[in-house]
């Protein structure tokens, strides 16, 4: 990156990440200001600001400062992340191959569906998502696989916090419904979006569990409501359920059935 794009704060912020990283352990506002050569004020006011977001924590009992809880939770999900992504690709491939529409991996991360993997085909819808792009949780497959598994306070507080915003006509923006679903989800093992985010779109989506039985990820294939319909429709949902079945047992896990 060239230096005249780097911006100063950010940078310096970052570094004060590095630093405690590195010693492993608590430091002081002066240690940290003397190892970065900075003023104390500016110091401080970058750790402030590091505080509000979970990236640091200061010790009640010595003042010091240390690496926060947010960089561990963000450190799984990543570690998570790559570790679906990887068991999951084979089998994605295989279910690209198997049905010729486009195939997503997500996680849910910050209270939105993440996509950490997409297969299409020359055949497939285009759809306008690709890795790395957030949708709302609500409105997709794979995110109302992974609501309905949430612990019920996780998801009023997604609710509260990102409210039901309509998409399409056929969108759940009523709690009570939404809540009936995630109950139909559970009870089925697969969810459906029903030209929820996107018109003409038909999704069906499955959850896939770590070795402790954990939801930690979802497997959706989306397609045309035209060419997702009757048989062919009843076949998505029982390749997709597999698959997650499949991928769930390459992480370890093993259903008590």
């Amino acid at each position: 990156m060239e230096a005249e794009s780097k911006i100063q704060s950010v940078a310096r912020a970052l570094t004060i990440v590095d630093t405690l990283g590195e010693v492993r352990g608590e430091l002081a506002l002066n240690e940290i200001a003397t190892r970065l050569s900075l003023a104390k004020s500016t110091v401080h006011g970058l750790i402030s600001t590091l505080k509000d977001f979970g990236y640091i924590e200061q010790s009640e009992f010595t003042g010091k400062y240390r690496l926060g809880i947010r960089l561990f939770e963000i450190g799984h999900i990543v570690a998570q992340g790559w570790e679906v992504r990887k068991v999951a690709a084979p089998y994605i491939q295989k279910l690209l191959e198997q049905m010729f529409e486009t195939v997503h991996l997500a996680v849910l991360d910050k209270l939105e569906v993440l996509y950490i993997d997409k297969r299409e085909s020359g055949e497939s819808l285009r759809i306008v998502s690709q890795v790395g792009m957030r949708l709302p949780a609500h409105c997709t497959g794979v995110g109302k696989v992974l609501m309905a598994h949430l612990p019920p306070e996780q998801r009023a507080e997604l609710i509260n916090k990102k409210g039901l915003p309509r998409l399409t006509k056929n969108t759940l923006t009523d709690v009570e419904a939404l809540e009936n679903e995630f109950t139909r989800i559970r009870t089925q093992g697969f969810a459906i979006d029903n030209e929820e985010i996107m018109d003409s779109l038909r999704c069906v989506a499955a959850p896939i569990r770590d070795q402790t039985g954990m939801v930690v990820s979802a497997i959706s294939l989306s397609g045309p409501v035209s060419r997702l319909t009757g048989e062919r429709f009843e076949e998505a949902i029982r390749r997709v359920t597999e698959t997650a079945e499949e991928i769930s047992g390459g992480l370890g896990y093993r259903s008590k059935l």
